[in-house]
């Protein structure tokens, strides 16, 4: 018998819902599958950026670094932010910058100006994460928050998944100003609708504002994604100057944020999240998950266009079915663990992914393209298992004081673990495609630099399953959390 956890603070809701949930949620979801799928499709016209607007894949590389260190500098001061602006003004505000931010990129024709765009989009976005999770957390009661969590999944899941696809269909046929031009109405529609139904849901409390801990948390977190994400750019190693300042920097403005938040009375960020032991581990679990994603999407299209010399549009349409499963299963294994709990999902998802990445690791210049398929589906689904049920059962431990704290951690540690994901693994396959040319008897042979490739890819992918074991080793402390309504237990 799986143990539990109980948890002893009453939901808000517990006294009838004053608001009808459904439309909340549509209004989120419309305006958080547009942010998803901008940014998977502009990834995918990347190649084709170099070409229109004349700059190297170094440059090109700010539109992503821009975005994420944009997130990474917001969404940790985005618990503050949702204890001063209530739900309306912070959505609003939301699908403004978004609105604004796609509408400068279609309009683009340079890459200063698309940069700026980005930026805005990045706004949008780190306003809209934690506001969705923080929203979900207090509409829906403990035990229906698995299948709503599920849906959120089902969308998000989607955009990334049809992003590439339709992303390749746009540029061979039209320009990858359409990535934007398609989002907008989108946009202003999810803007209309969350106008007419979003109602105000959290309660605002304004804590006092510490300049000095949003400085820290700019310069540390900020810090440690720009370093990061150097580090993980072509031409630029662990030892280049930038990326070790940036992370010194970054580490040591860190050190002094987390001193200064255990210090105050009302501290900006509230870091008493981590003394709720489910809550650590489903953390560790989603950030080891975002590690994986992240390097094995990055990792993967380079392999399929590199290794294999597929166009953007068929190695989107290899990466299509993992994609919309992933999506399809995030609903059923929201049910599973309304009715289960965490423990039987996420340790046999950390299995298959395991395996999978295993069998990654074995992948050649002539893998079948249906095995490259079946193994992407199967790695989404092992993570379909564990992302949504960590998350929840994780968030489920806190009080509803910390709702908008323990999200703002976990997403602002996503945007880390994220960075360091993708860089370690672009790290391991550049040192392993040296390694093979090193010891290559004609390098100077094209299919000798396509074998070089796959060469550093399989060393990448062992990395991602050296993650899933961690993340495996980890899962056996996992407890479902019981939200107990009626007698305040301690932890």
């Amino acid at each position: 018998m799986e143990g539990t956890v109980n948890a002893s603070h009453t939901h808000p809701l517990d006294e009838g819902p004053k608001y009808k949930p459904l439309p909340i949620l549509i209004s989120l979801l419309i305006s958080g599958f547009i942010g998803m799928f901008s940014e998977t499709a502009l990834n995918i016209a990347i190649s084709d950026l170099l070409v229109v607007l004349q700059i190297t894949p170094a440059t090109a590389q700010w539109l992503t670094t821009g975005f994420l260190l944009t997130l990474g500098i917001l969404v940790p001061i985005s618990g503050l932010i949702l204890q001063w602006f209530t739900t309306r003004q912070l959505f609003v505000a939301s699908l403004a910058f978004s609105i604004l931010g796609t509408l400068t990129a279609a309009l683009a024709g340079s890459f200063e100006v698309l940069m700026v765009a980005r930026v805005l989009q990045a706004i949008g976005t780190g306003l809209m994460i934690p506001l969705m999770f923080n929203t979900i957390l207090i509409i829906f009661p403990p035990e229906k928050r698995g299948a709503a969590m599920g849906v959120i999944g089902l969308v998000m899941m989607f955009a990334p998944a049809i992003g590439p696809t339709l992303a390749g269909l746009l540029i061979e046929h039209l320009s990858w100003h359409w990535i934007f031009w398609i989002s907008l109405p989108c946009l202003v529609f999810g803007l209309v609708f969350g106008i007419l139904f979003m109602k105000n849901v959290s309660v605002i409390t304004k804590p006092p504002i510490d300049v000095y801990s949003i400085i820290l948390s700019t310069i540390g977190f900020g810090g440690l994604v720009f370093g990061f994400s150097k580090a993980g750019e072509e031409h630029t190693d662990w030892g280049s100057s930038i990326v070790v300042f940036s992370l010194v920097i970054g580490a040591a403005a860190l050190f002094l944020f987390v001193l200064r938040q255990l210090s105050m009375k009302k501290p900006m960020m509230n870091l008493s999240v981590f003394k709720y032991p489910m809550f650590v581990v489903g953390l560790v679990m989603i950030l080891l998950c975002m590690m994986i994603i992240l390097s094995t999407m990055l990792i993967l299209p380079l392999y399929l266009q590199n290794g294999r010399g597929l166009t953007p549009l068929e190695a989107g349409l290899v990466l299509l079915p993992g994609g919309v499963l992933n999506g399809l299963m995030s609903p059923i294994m929201g049910s599973l663990f309304d009715k289960y709990g965490p423990k039987w999902l996420v340790i046999p998802g950390l299995i298959i992914a395991a395996v999978v990445l295993w069998f990654f690791s074995g992948v050649t210049t002539a893998s079948s393209l249906a095995l490259l398929i079946v193994l992407h589906s199967s790695l989404f689904i092992g993570i379909s298992m564990i992302m949504m049920p960590a998350q929840t059962n994780g968030l489920n431990q806190l009080p509803s004081e910390l709702y908008p704290d323990g999200t703002a951690v976990m997403n602002t540690l996503q945007q880390v673990a994220g960075a360091v994901g993708t860089a370690v693994a672009v790290s391991i396959l550049s040192n392993g495609m040296t390694d093979y040319m090193r010891t290559s008897v004609n390098p100077l042979d094209p299919l000798e630099a396509i074998k070089a490739f796959t060469f550093g890819a399989q060393h990448s992918f062992l990395f991602g399953m050296a993650i899933a074991i961690i993340g495996l080793m980890t899962a056996f402390f996992i407890r479902r959390v019981r939200v107990d309504k009626q007698a305040m237990q301690q932890l």
